[in-house]
């Protein structure tokens, strides 16, 4: 995927990065990581987990074996291959940003 990530997707992805969780866990990730500025609310989270399924960049998996038992009847995901790189780019392209953005802060 070469085109940049919309701004859920990239934190949907992050979320994911490291472990498997179902869409709560998704939800709370995000909120807490971004200090409350980004809350996924229901009905974009849940569009955005299915069209990132749809694009190759997540799937839905088993719950993890250390999941809480009222766990197993939630929908846990997980980022395929597409989906870290998909995430690296786009880290690189955000990354460049802000280099640029220093880059002009400093000549000042």
């Amino acid at each position: 995927m070469t085109d940049e990530l919309k701004p859920q997707w990239f934190q949907i992805l992050l979320a994911l990065a490291h472990r498997d969780l179902h869409g709560y866990g998704i939800m709370t990730d995000v909120l807490e990581r971004t200090g409350g500025r980004m809350r996924l609310w229901p009905g974009m989270l849940y569009g955005s987990l299915k069209r990132l399924a749809d694009a190759g960049l997540i799937k839905e998996t088993a719950a993890p074996a250390d999941a809480p038992a009222d766990a197993m009847e939630r929908r846990f995901y997980r980022i395929t291959s597409a989906g870290k790189r998909a995430l690296a780019a786009e880290t690189e392209r955000l990354a460049a940003y802000v280099e640029a953005a220093r880059a002009r802060m400093a000549t000042k």
